[in-house]
């Protein structure tokens, strides 16, 4: 009677896609190679990994179009995903151009949904302007013939009687899969569980977890999800990702063989996943999640440097860590500003920058951090 109970509430097992090539690669200071991607993915897809998301794409020219194209070379397009960022109508139309330039079938779309994000983000909070962005970015992409998951970025603070309007006008605009992003660690499984409870329950949903692990409870809060509901989850090997990490690929593929007996997956290729992806990284032989380890509140983009508040559910300062700046190529005059801000350095921000880029490319990439900047501010000659 209790094996007949317990099979009656085993929960419909889920569909994985990971997230290294994207989440992980974009991570500060983690810059992945074409052949790292190549690698990467295929044993992805060998491990039974559906899909796997790669890069990201804003508008043309994207950074990433190498991993993109190495992945697909490696996997075909029809396994991959790239996430095109959303901000407006017209730059919707230009990303979704490089994204059919590089050959994608699958994007993803990242909307910020919580107040703080999108009022940082689209310089709009209101949940209608959020919602028609929404249903506009997503008949754009169908038309065009895409496969369409489309996020909601910050979507675990985001309050049920704005969240579930957003999912439901996305579905309507004709999506195929909703995201539900913990981009900052915030909820306990059961709270989980209440969330995507609300989201399957929208007609014609299919619902993906999304979670970071800088509370320790992204595996936890992904079997929660699945529990509830959710069809997908979304993953990274060895847990690399911002603010704390995501759900580690391992830890989450073996709790379903434990717990649930899935056996669908060939779990012999983790751990050369997890040495080829920690190599790539720079990270060394381990990385560590959670909210003490020196990458848990490092940023390379200067909107997360000036509004940390918005990436953070506690602050560093609380748990005796502190706030850094870690770049290796990604430098922008906006970051370099940011770094240079207060230190009495004066130099030409527009001359500088491509200056220090070029000694990166020349050095290796090393990373850089605020300090480094600065040094290399003093030791700059111009032209």
């Amino acid at each position: 009677m209790a094996a007949a109970e317990s099979l009656e509430k085993a929960p419909r097992l889920p569909r994985i896609s990971d997230a290294t090539l994207r989440d992980s690669a974009h991570m500060a200071g983690v810059e992945f190679g074409p052949a790292d991607a190549a690698v990467i993915a295929d044993l992805l897809v060998r491990t039974g990994v559906e899909l796997v998301e790669v890069g990201m794409v804003s508008g043309p020219n994207s950074k990433d179009a190498d991993l993109v194209l190495a992945t697909h070379e490696a996997v075909g397009p029809e396994r991959s995903m790239t996430l095109v960022v959303v901000r407006d109508r017209r730059q919707v139309a230009q990303a979704l151009d490089e994204a059919e330039r590089l050959g994608v079938r699958h994007i993803m779309y990242s909307i910020p949904t919580s107040e703080q994000h999108a009022r940082l983000k689209l310089d709009s909070h209101s949940p209608k302007y959020v919602e028609k962005l929404a249903r506009s970015a997503v008949s754009q992409a169908k038309e065009r013939g895409f496969h369409v998951t489309f996020s909601g970025e910050d979507g675990a603070r985001t309050p049920k009687e704005r969240l579930v309007p957003y999912v439901t006008a996305g579905f309507e605009a004709g999506a195929d899969r909703f995201r539900l992003a913990e981009t900052v660690a915030y909820l306990s499984p059961w709270q989980m569980e209440e969330v995507i409870a609300d989201l399957v329950a929208i007609d014609g949903s299919e619902i993906e977890i999304h979670s970071h692990n800088m509370l320790g409870m992204a595996v936890a809060n992904s079997l929660a999800a699945v529990r509830a509901g959710a069809q997908w989850v979304s993953a990274t090997v060895g847990g690399i990702g911002e603010r704390g990490g995501n759900a580690p690929l391992a830890e989450l593929l073996t709790s379903l063989r434990v717990i649930h007996g899935d056996t669908r997956f060939d779990l012999t290729h983790l751990t050369e996943l997890s040495r080829v992806a920690l190599r790539g990284a720079g990270l060394g032989d381990a990385f560590q999640s959670g909210p003490t380890t020196p990458h848990a509140f490092a940023y390379e983009l200067p909107g997360q440097l000036s509004h940390p508040a918005a990436y953070e559910t506690l602050p560093a300062e609380l748990v005796g860590n502190t706030r850094e700046l870690r770049v290796r190529s990604r430098l922008t005059p906006a970051l370099v500003t940011w770094a240079l801000a207060d230190s009495g350095l004066l130099v030409d921000i527009a001359a500088f920058t491509p200056w220090l880029a070029e000694q990166q490319e020349r050095n290796g990439r090393p990373l850089l951090d605020r300090d480094a900047i600065r040094k290399a501010a003093i030791d700059f000659q111009p032209a």
